[in-house]
């Protein structure tokens, strides 16, 4: 029986450091409506915990998921991010403001992204942000601020990697201008494909794409689908099968699943044991949402 380990996806690098191609996403760790404090901490502590114990040492977090719940929960778990811990990429975002449940606002003015940054750095206990995404470019204020504001923040030593999420190939050229865009995190998955242009250009460009709601699966998984039909096959739920097939659609892709229950957790990472066949792939490349 194959071990159940995030290494089975691969890797992917971003400068000195390298992390296994499944990530974990800590959306799900806030309260209701990613608002508020955790319903059980020391249980989402012990859940990202046993993510890197299964191989996930790529962590994507954002100051509005609570706001600041998820962060302070990473740092609880994984502080001072040494001996076990001392390979765990974060990742995090800023440009959002939060007025309540499900309220999420966009705000890109210099001197609020360079407040993001500093409270990021200081609620996850880093000196260095791994990666830092834009998290909605805000289209009150020009791009170039926005990006470039981030750019001096990566001179200072504050940010190692600048990223983007939610954005279209044209904005990604635009902010291009401004800094190295190396990763981009959009919503994509088996039902939702709008974007594939973006992958493309970050196939081409050799930037991570990260998918964010990976596990989606709507009605493609109803029974006698062609995702049900595969989770029979392979033995795996029809989530996993959406799961590797994000893992085999590209080689910059990095999904991101989360949750606050461990056995899910185990089941995503053991998604990364499902191989799919070129014939399976084709056979969900054909479905429509």
């Amino acid at each position: 029986m194959m071990e159940i380990n995030a290494k089975n996806a691969g890797t992917l690098t971003l400068g000195d450091k390298t992390f296994n191609r499944l990530g974990y996403g800590a959306m799900q760790l806030p309260g209701k409506g990613v608002w508020g404090p955790s319903r059980d901490s020391k249980n989402a502590v012990a859940v990202l915990r046993r993510a890197v114990e299964l191989g996930v040492n790529f962590i994507d977090t954002a100051d509005a998921y609570g706001p600041f719940t998820a962060n302070l929960l990473i740092r609880d778990a994984f502080a001072p991010y040494k001996d076990k811990y001392k390979n765990v990429f974060i990742s995090t975002k800023v440009g959002f403001t939060r007025q309540g449940p499900d309220k999420w606002i966009p705000v890109g003015r210099p001197e609020y992204l360079r407040q993001e940054v500093e409270m990021n750095l200081r609620t996850l206990g880093v000196d260095k942000i791994d990666l830092l995404f834009l998290h909605r470019i805000d289209p009150k204020v020009s791009v170039a601020d926005q990006v470039g504001e981030l750019a001096k923040m990566q001179q200072e030593g504050k940010i190692s990697h600048i990223g983007l999420s939610q954005v279209s190939v044209a904005q990604i050229k635009e902010a291009s201008k401004y800094a190295k865009i190396e990763a981009v995190q959009n919503l994509y998955n088996v039902t939702n494909r709008k974007d594939e242009d973006v992958l493309s250009y970050c196939e081409a460009h050799q930037i991570i794409f990260v998918p964010w709601f990976p596990l989606a699966t709507g009605a493609l998984a109803k029974p006698g689908s062609v995702l049900d039909g595969l989770a029979k096959k392979h033995q795996a739920s029809p989530s996993q099968i959406a799961l590797a097939w994000l893992l085999k659609r590209s080689p910059v892709i990095l999904p991101i699943p989360g949750t606050s229950n461990l056995d899910h957790l185990e089941q995503n990472v053991a998604a990364t044991n499902v191989n799919l066949t070129d014939e399976d792939v084709a056979a969900i490349n054909a479905l429509k949402s």
